[in-house]
């Protein structure tokens, strides 16, 4: 009789737990309608790990990069490893948790977020930390990053934190209960519509210029965490007009690389020599670029690793051949999909 009793606990335990499993896997956000920046970080773990380069930070990279040209052109082996609005912190403990993965040649860092010391709205926190696999840099991004209104169990049982979405439910909750579609291709958002840069924002005087200490102390922790781990550290600025680059700010991360002999590259500078057009080769006004303008620099900035950081053309590689022909094939797919709504969006009815 007590061990039926047990097995009955059992079972009835068992059963609650598997329920709430599923409703929690129901209430979730799936990020496959139009903020689909929340699977970025996820899809990663998908992919084959051997990459030459791997791109760190925020929608400056996962919008204006394409690895598909990098590939294609110079043989490059590369993944962009953004989010939306990703902190300087956040950057430091995702590419920690890469490291677990493997050990690219370079790390390509977006330092557009090292001026900002805000931390961002809770719903941009999710599309970085919720998509990390569970390990210590997990935890410490969480802890290092939550705004003061958000609760550290809330990240480790989402049900306590997405249960009111049970009212807001839709098709798409179902749909994606069990999986998601790719969303990004190694890590790069694609848009292939435009729409010109026009009457940008000049940028507003600031009372003080100087970038907070703290950021730059996580700046200084990617650095390090690159070389121990022997992985040479690139910094960029994205050809973005918009949010304003201070030359304030650009003079501070140029005396940084200096100082330290990192390799500084400002593409918003040398968007000219780049062959952008802000007029087709942006989709939001200037904000990021659109396919066009991605390819675009890419291409450039494949030259500079090449020649800079002495990345060897891995195209003779077939199983490498192999998968980049796939992934092409997903690539070519998601542009000719994107044109024929664009294309019906503009049919007269």
């Amino acid at each position: 009789m007590k061990a039926k009793k047990v097995g009955t606990a059992a079972a009835v335990l068992l059963f609650i737990f598997i329920t709430l499993a599923l409703l929690e896997r129901l209430l979730v956000p799936k990020y496959m309608g139009d903020v689909v920046e929340g699977n970025f970080i996820a899809e990663y773990y998908e992919a084959p790990k051997d990459h030459d380069v791997i791109f760190l930070g925020d929608c400056e990279v996962y919008e204006n990069f394409s690895p598909q040209v990098l590939w294609d052109s110079f043989g490059i082996n590369s993944y962009i490893r953004g989010s939306a609005q990703q902190l300087v912190s956040q950057s430091y403990y995702v590419l920690e948790d890469t490291f677990r993965y493997e050990k690219p040649d370079v790390v390509v860092f977006s330092v557009l977020a090292v001026p900002y010391n805000e931390p961002p709205r809770e719903s941009y926190n999710r599309m970085t930390l919720d998509g990390l696999r569970w390990s210590k840099s997990k935890i410490d991004a969480i802890r290092a990053s939550m705004t003061e209104e958000e609760q550290f169990l809330d990240y480790v049982f989402p049900l306590l934190r997405y249960h009111s979405r049970i009212t807001e439910l839709t098709g798409e909750d179902f749909q994606y209960l069990f999986h998601r579609d790719k969303v990004s291709h190694n890590g790069y958002y694609m848009r292939v519509d435009a729409r010109p840069a026009e009457n940008v924002p000049e940028g507003r005087p600031l009372g003080d210029y100087t970038i907070d200490a703290g950021q730059m102390e996580w700046l200084e922790k990617i650095r390090l965490l690159c070389e121990q781990n022997g992985v040479e550290l690139v910094l960029i600025k994205a050809p973005s007009l918009y949010p304003y680059w201070y030359d304030q700010w650009e003079e501070q991360i140029a005396d940084y690389a200096e100082d330290h002999g990192l390799l500084y590259v400002n593409l918003l500078a040398l968007h000219t020599a780049a062959g952008l057009d802000y007029q087709t080769d942006t989709y939001d006004g200037g904000l990021h670029l659109n396919l066009a303008g991605a390819e675009k620099l890419s291409r450039y900035f494949g030259e500079i690793l090449q020649d800079k950081c002495g990345l060897k053309d891995r195209r003779g590689e077939m199983d490498l051949v192999e998968r980049w022909l796939e992934n092409e094939k997903w690539y070519q797919e998601d542009r000719e999909r994107q044109e024929k709504e664009l294309t019906a969006d503009d049919t007269p009815r």
